[in-house]
């Protein structure tokens, strides 16, 4: 970058029109009609910290990210020779050093005859747009989580009732995409009994611009109604009108239908009442005799010839379980000269029991209680309405709990995404698979899946699963890697209201969701210490409590578990209990890799191309031979996972009816050296042997970890296991060694 001297002494000697340019606040560049760079801005220049001479012609290229170089300089000499006008982005490296984004413009200069003279240029930064347009985009993204999260309908709305823009329960309750709802008028799900309010609340908000709140009944993508309560607010323009609502619609069926019954309950005691259920009774506390009206007779079973006149005889219809605390309470209120109120249940003398609410008040005189008056009320059908109610209350309560089960275990069903809906291919190997498979499905037996990562493991559970006695009840997954230590707990055996931060209500746990089915916890070598003692206990004594409660839970569980790690290494290392293993390893199934399957390469490839064909409408004659020839060829590193990865990839990009694969998407992997016995047809096992002892010798026994004898070899532990257990090499000699 040149001194301010340099600057002030090459001002002296440059046209006026250069100083102009100097003084524009970019930088700015021409070029010769070939593109090769004749003039810089001294910005340009000190943005460099280039000098002119060595800026000049193609030095320029220097300032740009080797990265981006090759494709702006094609964009650049194509758009030359074409003598069109040229925009790029790439980074252009400063001064100092750092590279920012910057927008290229160049424009030609023709002449009469219109051939390009020269090229006028300038670089714009676009670095601090770039963050702002991800900042903007990641704030977008997160808001649209945080409305996508709110328990309740969102929407905004025009002022004529049209939707904009609504969250992720809107969409899912109308059955709707937004395209749809863009033009539909919500009245359209609204009840008809209840549309006249709706239109009128609404119409008389947008008039005044005031929010709004309403009860209505909309229509659901089932076609059921619901009760929500509304709620609107208005975006006001200058002028104070409405051009937006913010609306929010909150379910309030189940709410609505308990204020019903309530209302049913009232109606008929008020019937009760008009039809005589209720009677007035007075009491002289100087002779202890009761007057009552004929609605108390009634009330209280009175037969001809009782006596009745004392308040002993009216205690005595009381329930025998009530009697003493309705009494005690009645001559409290007596002696203290208050006011009384007391439920209780009558038993009349033919057996029936009736429920009853008084209410009495002392008349003084001269500070003396002269009289008790009050009234009594049969209660006996709001009491049975108010305990039904309850009682279903509690039945919701139980199908609700029930009802999360089930919705947990489809939800994880729906959701899943499997390498494939079936077991593809007839290689030895692979017969013997489903040959154990079928053995251990009929039991009840735990199972330990072991496998490369993409070989099918969890494929492997569910076919034990399906073949199995609970086959018709839930099959509950668990990725094990994929849930943070501080919540596995939790998210395996549930937690009480208030156990940790964040708990606001209770959850029930996976194994709670697969009572009667089966768990399949997949990377199971992965879970910490703490839980696999809990995991221990849950297989030896079927129970467990969940996090922050006492209350035992017992559960009728199978369990599969899978793994690709070294589960002997890791006991070895004090990371996995070697009890755990054990109790797990039952009945070990291990998966061959897709490089011990050749044979099922093909058929696995047709069976995906076809797969994905129809999924894309797409129809393919044949499959290139090339490309068998290379797919068989191939290690398969990733196994069948990247096997489906790879066809899906080409039927994609295929542009005719012959299916093919570009090789360079294969060749990353396959050219490096390959692992010792990874293709067992061309491996000398004499050789594999001299490899692998080498290597763990050299890693002095340990198979797993970064230092391990597999990361060296490049392949997964567990192949290494299975190579060390087939050439008989003995582990513990190179770990004393």
């Amino acid at each position: 970058m040149g001194s301010p001297a340099h600057g002030s002494a090459r001002a002296q000697q440059r046209p006026d029109t250069e100083l102009v340019v100097d003084a524009v606040p970019t930088l700015i560049w021409s070029a010769r009609s070939d593109g090769s760079a004749e003039f810089f801005s001294q910005r340009w220049l000190d943005y460099t910290g280039l000098s002119l001479d060595q800026a000049l012609d193609w030095g320029w290229r220097v300032a740009i990210h080797p990265d981006d170089l090759p494709r702006m300089l094609a964009v650049f000499e194509e758009d030359v020779r074409a003598g069109k006008p040229v925009e790029v982005e790439g980074r252009f490296r400063r001064h100092d050093g750092e590279f920012r984004r910057f927008l290229f413009r160049a424009t030609p200069l023709l002449d009469e005859s219109g051939m390009v003279v020269r090229w006028f240029g300038t670089n714009t930064d676009l670095e601090d747009q770039k963050h702002a347009e991800d900042a903007l985009r990641k704030s977008e993204e997160s808001f649209r989580l945080i409305v996508d999260g709110i328990p309740g309908l969102v929407a905004i709305m025009t002022p004529t009732g049209e939707v904009e823009l609504a969250n992720r329960r809107v969409l899912d309750y109308f059955g709707k995409t937004l395209d749809q709802l863009k033009g539909w008028l919500t009245g359209e799900a609204v009840h008809p009994d209840d549309l006249p309010g709706a239109i009128s609340a609404w119409t008389r908000s947008v008039e005044s611009g005031t929010p709004y709140d309403m009860d209505q009944r909309l229509r659901g993508a089932d076609g059921a109604y619901r009760w929500f309560r509304g709620r609107g607010m208005p975006l006001r323009a200058e002028d104070e009108s409405a051009v937006r609502w913010y609306v929010l619609l909150v379910d309030i069926d189940e709410r609505k239908q308990v204020e019903q019954k309530l209302r049913r309950s009232e109606r008929s005691l008020l019937e009760a009442q008009r039809l005589g259920r209720s009677g007035s009774w007075s009491l002289d506390p100087s002779s202890g005799v009761v007057t009552t009206s004929p609605e108390m007779f009634r009330a209280f079973g009175v037969r001809s010839g009782e006596e009745w006149s004392g308040a002993d005889f009216w205690f005595s219809r009381i329930h025998p379980e009530d009697r003493q605390r309705v009494r005690t309470l009645f001559e409290r209120c007596l002696r203290e000269k208050t006011d009384y109120e007391a439920d209780y249940r009558l038993l009349l003398p033919d057996g029936t029991v009736k429920y009853q609410h008084s209410t009495g008040s002392p008349v003084n005189q001269a500070g003396e209680v002269v009289e008790f008056v009050g009234t009594a009320i049969d209660t006996t059908d709001q009491v049975l309405a108010r305990t039904e109610l309850e009682r279903a209350f509690a039945e919701i309560k139980i199908l609700k709990d029930q009802l999360y089960k089930e919705n947990l275990a489809l939800r994880d069903e729906v959701d899943r995404v499997s390498m494939f809906e079936e077991i593809v291919g007839t290689s030895p190997a692979l017969q013997g698979l489903i040959s154990r498979v079928i053995k251990v499905s009929e039991t009840d037996t735990t199972v330990l899946i072991t496998g490369e990562t993409g070989t099918g493991k969890e494929l492997i559970a569910r076919a034990i699963h399906k073949r199995s006695p609970r086959s018709q009840r839930a099959f509950v997954s668990v990725n094990c890697a994929a849930l943070a230590p501080s919540l596995i707990s939790s998210e395996l055996f549930g937690h009480e209201k208030g156990a940790f931060t964040g708990a606001m209500q209770r959850r029930l746990g996976r194994f709670e969701l697969a009572h009667g089915g089966t768990i399949f916890l997949d990377e199971v070598g992965e879970l910490p210490l703490d839980t696999q003692v809990v995991l221990l206990r849950v297989l030896q004594e079927r129970e467990f409590e969940r996090v922050g409660g006492k209350e035992t839970i017992q559960v009728d569980v199978r369990v599969i578990a899978a793994t690709n790690r070294d589960l002997e290494a890791a006991m070895l290392k004090g990371t996995f209990r070697s009890d755990l293993f054990y109790r797990l390893s039952v009945f070990p199934i291990e998966v061959p890799p897709l490089r011990e399957r050749r044979d099922d390469v093909v058929t696995l490839v047709k069976y995906f191309v076809d797969r994905y064909a129809r999924k894309l409408g797409k129809r393919f004659r044949q499959i290139e031979k090339r490309t068998l020839e290379l797919l068989e060829s191939y290690d398969w590193p990733g196994n069948i996972r990247e096997l489906q990865n790879v066809v899906e990839r080409s039927v994609i990009v295929s542009p005719d009816d012959i299916f093919r694969v570009d090789g360079a998407w294969l060749s990353r992997r396959a050219g490096r050296t390959p692992a010792p016995g990874s293709d067992s047809r061309d491996e000398n096992p004499a050789r594999e042997r001299q490899i692998i002892e080498a290597v763990l010798a050299e890693c002095r026994g340990r198979i797993s970890g970064p230092h391990g004898a597999a990361a060296k070899l490049q392949i997964p532990p567990s192949t290494l296991e299975s190579k060390i257990k087939r050439l008989k090499i003995s582990k513990s000699h190179f770990k004393l060694g």
